[in-house]
């Protein structure tokens, strides 16, 4: 056991993935929490039954991924107030084995470094397209980071100093919190390893559509709330939603107007936006294709996200989630 370190897994209705994330977790450390958000299929049976202590999460409260991490690590240091580290995991991830030592070690050796984290594998990236795209995404680069996803190992007085993760953040917490870390002086380290498996079971387009949806709709929330700082946090990445969508649509609308129905070549961006990223890209083969097509496609999803904010925004309330399982 690696003394100083507990896990954090949270999940609903993960099944079979749940067990392996959780029997994975236990191999190194001596302290797991797993928190369930509303589970059906067994999943509080599941992990009661592997000695893993369990949190029920309120869910007459709008549920968010970023209440049910903040309810696990809290419960993990009420269990042991000497915490050192906290990994959060996902339920339907496997920690490769190793990670953990590798990890403590690295923050052991590493004072000013208050999250470090390494790359996350898709377990079948060969059944769809959606899976394979994601597993490229996956593809961090190793070294200084300004931000971290889901898998992460943090330093207790680094993730308390900040306040935890926000509540209220449908999408997007980990950039977010990583951000305040980092305001706060603590630097973000990427390792060059594997840290888990994830299966992300995308069979369908809609899937995809959805996530991407979700991604858009972090953007908007984080320009929101950090766009006016010195990071700009996510000001591109929301601007390049409206500049691919809603620009060269009405760019069309102007030109079919003004020329007739050769203002339709105006959509001819697109193609010409894929065959530039075909170019640009380092890739080979299918995954080169599919890395240009999704980065031409994605716009309208993330533009999607973007209104979805807005709209919520305009109602002053929360969203629902946008979930894509």
């Amino acid at each position: 056991m690696i003394p100083g370190l507990a896990i954090v897994a949270i999940g609903r209705n993960e099944g079979e993935r749940l067990e392996r994330c959780l029997r994975s977790a236990l191999r190194d450390a001596g302290l797991v929490v797993y928190v369930d958000s509303g589970s059906t299929d067994g999943s509080v049976a599941l992990a009661e039954g592997l000695g893993v202590q369990v949190v029920k999460l309120d869910m007459s409260v709008p549920f968010t991924a970023a209440r049910a991490r903040n309810a696990g690590y809290r419960a993990a240091l009420q269990a042991d107030p000497d915490l050192r580290y906290i990994q959060f995991v996902d339920g339907d991830c496997e920690l490769v084995a190793g990670w953990l030592a590798e990890a403590a070690a690295f923050l052991d050796g590493a004072p000013k470094v208050g999250a470090v984290t390494g790359r996350r594998r898709e377990r079948f990236p060969e059944r769809s397209p959606y899976n394979e795209l994601c597993d490229m995404e996956w593809a961090v680069r190793p070294g200084a980071s300004n931000y971290f996803g889901g898998d992460v190992m943090i330093r207790t007085s680094a993730l308390v100093g900040a306040g935890g993760y926000r509540d209220s953040l449908i999408a997007g917490e980990e950039p977010e919190l990583a951000l305040r870390m980092r305001r706060l002086g603590w630097a973000i380290h990427v390792l060059d390893r594997d840290i888990t498996l994830h299966d992300a079971n995308m069979l369908r387009f809609r899937q995809w559509w959805l996530r991407m949806k979700r991604s858009g709709y972090a953007y908007a929330e984080g320009a929101w709330l950090h766009g006016a700082g010195p990071e700009r946090h996510w000001v591109w990445r929301s601007l390049q939603a409206w500049l691919w969508v809603p620009g060269p649509l009405l760019m069309m609308v102007l030109a079919v107007w003004a020329f007739g129905l050769s203002g339709f070549l105006v959509l001819g961006i697109y193609p010409a936006q894929f065959v530039r990223l075909f170019a640009k890209s380092d890739l080979t083969g299918r995954r080169r294709v599919l890395s240009a097509l999704s980065n031409t496609l994605v716009r309208f999803p993330e533009f999607a996200g973007q209104l979805h904010y807005l709209g919520s925004l305009a109602c002053g309330g929360g969203a629902s989630l946008i979930e894509y399982k």
